[in-house]
């Protein structure tokens, strides 16, 4: 399990300057919904912008600490 804090400064480690927001999903504290706004994901394609996410979670995943993240990217207007 990893608290919803955690993961947030976890994801703004990776991406300076984006807003994050994490919503436990199930309560369980290992299932998260992911929102990250970032200008890291200009000129890339949705499923680029899901990869970098999902490169930052993968060593939470392995560690079994994050059982799932629903991810949805955006880039600054």
């Amino acid at each position: 399990m990893i608290h919803p804090d955690t993961l947030t400064q976890h994801l703004k480690d990776a991406f300076t300057q984006a807003h994050v927001e994490v919503f436990d999903k199930t309560g369980g504290q290992d299932h998260y919904i992911v929102y990250i706004r970032s200008s890291d994901f200009a000129g890339k394609a949705s499923l680029a912008q899901h990869r970098l996410v999902q490169k930052v979670l993968a060593p939470l995943m392995a560690s079994g600490e994050l059982h799932a993240a629903e991810i949805k990217t955006a880039v600054p207007e």
